[in-house]
C-alpha cells in the first residue's frame, strides 16, 4: 500500500503535512480493490469449469471477461489517483494484462477460433513493449519473478501457434536471461525445472524447423500449416458434401516425442492444419458486418499498448462480432487436444464430441501413438 493510503490508518501526525484523501479518491480506490478481488476470484474459478462440452462454461467465461474489461478500463480512467493514492505499480498493471491475455488464449483453446489467439498475442506483446515486469527483480519477491517467467512461457506458446518465429526466438533468449537473473538473486529450488523448460522450447523450435524452406534469395521462409485464401482451392457446388467437419480430437500418446508442455510436435502441426489463417478469419468476419458496424469496428482501442477492436471479445467475448443480431458463424471446427490421456478421460472427450455434433457434422479422430512391438517369434516368422 502507498504512503498516502497507509497514513489514513497510521500515524495521524503525518496527515497534517499531507493533502487529505478526499471522498472521491477513497471511492476510486475502493471500487478498484473490489473489481480486482472479483476478477481474481473469477479467474481462479476457471480451473473448476468442465474441460469438454460447448455450453457449460460459456456464461462463466463471459462474466470473467466482463469484469476484466471493467477493471482494465477503470485503471486506465483513474490511473493518476491509483498511482498517487493506492500506489499502483507497473507490474500490477502487467498482471491484469497478462490475465486478459490468458483469458483470450484459453478461449481460443475452447473455441478453436484463431482470432482470440491474435488478441492474446496483442496483450502479451504490450506487456513486453511497455516493460510492465521490468522491475520484478527489484521488488524482492520471488513469487513475482515466477509470474514473470510464466508470462514468458505462455507468450512463447502463443507466438509458436501463430508462427511468429522471430518473436519466439527473441523471447527464448530473454526467457533464459530472466531465469539466470532469478537464479542469481533468489537461488531458488526450482531453477533446474525452469532451465529444462527453456531447453524443451529450444528443442521444439529446432525440431519444427529441421528442414528449412528457402526463398529465391536463399532466405528462410516461415511455413504455416494453416489454410488460407491463397492455398485452398474452391470446391465446386456439385462436389460439395452435406457433411461438415465439426469436431476434432487430437491425441498425442507416444512414449518419447519432441514436445513443449503438453503439446507434441505432431499435435502442434495437426491443430494448425485444421485451422484457417488468423488474418483470413478477421478479414472475413469484418467483411460480413453491416456498414455501420464495420465502420465502428475499424476504430481501434489502445489498451495499454494492445489493440482491441471495439465491439469484439474484450467488450463481450461471446458476441463473436454480431451481424443482424446473431453471431457470425465460427470458421474453424472445434478441437480437443489430449496429451497421454487415460482411457477413461479419452472416452469422456469422445462421448462429448459425438454429443455436440450437429446433424450434418463429422468428427475427426487423430491418434499419435507407439505401435505394439513384435515378439521374437513374429520377427522370425517374417524372416522366413
Amino acid at each position: 500500500m502507498p504512503a498516502r493510503w497507509l497514513r489514513l490508518f497510521g500515524d495521524l501526525t503525518l496527515m497534517a503535512f499531507e493533502p487529505p484523501v478526499d471522498l472521491h479518491e477513497r471511492t476510486v480506490v475502493s471500487d478498484f480493490c473490489h473489481l480486482l478481488e472479483k476478477s481474481k476470484q473469477l479467474f481462479n474459478g476457471l480451473r473448476d469449469l468442465p474441460q469438454y462440452g460447448h455450453k457449460q462454461w460459456q456464461a462463466y467465461f463471459s462474466r470473467t471477461f466482463d469484469v476484466y474489461t471493467k477493471l482494465w478500463k477503470y485503471q486506465q480512467t483513474h490511473r493518476q489517483i491509483l498511482d498517487e493514492v493506492y500506489g499502483l505499480k507497473r507490474w500490477q498493471i502487467g498482471e491484469i494484462a497478462s490475465k486478459i491475455g490468458q483469458l483470450y488464449y484459453h478461449y481460443y483453446l475452447r473455441t478453436s477460433e484463431t482470432y482470440y489467439l491474435n488478441e492474446s498475442f496483442s496483450f502479451f506483446d504490450a506487456i513486453r513493449n511497455r516493460d510492465y515486469y521490468s522491475r520484478a527483480t527489484k521488488e524482492d519477491r520471488p513469487d513475482l519473478m515466477v509470474k514473470k517467467l510464466r508470462y514468458y512461457a505462455r507468450f512463447i506458446v502463443v507466438c509458436l501457434l501463430l508462427k511468429k518465429m522471430k518473436h519466439a526466438r527473441d523471447l527464448v533468449r530473454e526467457f533464459a536471461k530472466q531465469i539466470d537473473d532469478y537464479t542469481a538473486v533468489y537461488d531458488p529450488e526450482d531453477h533446474l525445472e525452469w532451465t529444462m523448460v527453456v531447453q524443451e522450447i529450444r528443442d521444439f523450435i529446432e525440431a519444427d524447423s529441421i528442414c528449412p524452406v528457402l526463398d529465391s534469395d536463399n532466405m528462410p521462409i516461415v511455413v504455416t500449416h494453416r489454410m488460407n485464401m491463397g492455398s485452398c482451392p474452391s470446391i465446386e457446388k456439385a462436389m460439395s458434401s452435406d457433411l461438415h467437419l465439426s469436431e476434432i480430437i487430437i491425441v498425442g500418446n507416444c512414449y518419447e516425442q519432441t514436445r513443449f508442455s503438453e503439446l507434441t510436435l505432431d499435435m502442434f502441426r495437426m491443430l494448425q492444419t485444421l485451422e484457417r489463417d488468423p488474418q483470413d478469419s478477421v478479414v472475413s468476419a469484418l467483411n460480413n458486418l453491416p456498414g455501420a458496424a464495420k465502420q465502428d469496428n475499424a476504430n481501434v482501442l489502445e489498451n495499454g499498448g494492445a489493440k482491441c477492436v471495439i465491439g469484439t471479445p474484450l467488450d463481450h467475448p461471446l458476441s463473436n462480432i454480431i451481424q443482424d443480431g446473431s453471431p457470425v458463424k465460427l470458421n474453424n471446427p472445434h478441437k480437443y487436444l489430449l496429451y497421454k490421456p487415460t482411457f477413461s478421460l479419452f472416452n469422456s472427450y469422445l462421448a462429448s464430441g459425438f454429443k455436440d455434433l450437429p446433424v450434418n457434422g463429422a468428427l475427426l479422430l487423430y491418434i499419435s501413438a507407439d505401435g505394439i512391438p513384435m515378439s521374437t517369434k513374429q520377427l522370425d516368422d517374417r524372416k522366413q
